[in-house]
């Protein structure tokens, strides 16, 4: 866990050895690309839920899932770690909200999420390494 730890912390303060720059904007973070390829994914998903779900499934979960990566970008440029902290947290919270969803959509039948899934769990990985590295001296 440390690599990953270390790793986000460069990419962002550069203060570490990595072959990765310092992240300029938030585009340039591995967990907002990671983030936001898997928005676009459900959205592909979520095109097949039935109609009756236009205002119910189907738009809480991209509401629930734009907000992941949103808050990671809009954390990004906060300047106290408390702040950042806060909008990795609100991210957290949408991505567990984004994972019941995953598993209400398998149950009624709405497909195979299991591949969002695991890209779920990859995001959350990586938002956790995030998040303890911005709580590290020097970030």
């Amino acid at each position: 866990m440390e690599t990953l730890v270390s790793g986000v912390r460069s990419q962002e303060s550069g203060t570490r050895s990595g072959s990765r720059a310092p992240a300029r904007t938030f585009e340039d973070l591995i967990v907002w690309q990671k983030a936001h390829a898997w928005v676009l994914g459900i959205y592909r998903f979520s095109d097949s839920f039935p109609a009756k779900e236009t205002y119910g499934l189907t738009s809480q979960f991209r509401r629930a899932g734009i907000s992941i990566p949103a808050n990671i970008a809009e954390g990004f440029k906060k300047r106290g770690v408390a702040d950042k902290k806060r909008f990795m947290n609100i991210a957290q919270g949408s991505l567990e909200e984004c994972r019941y969803y995953l598993i209400l959509s398998r149950d009624l039948g709405y497909g195979d999420s299991a591949n969002l899934l695991s890209q779920l769990e990859e995001v959350s990985r990586l938002l956790t390494a995030y998040t303890k590295a911005i709580e590290l001296p020097g970030s």
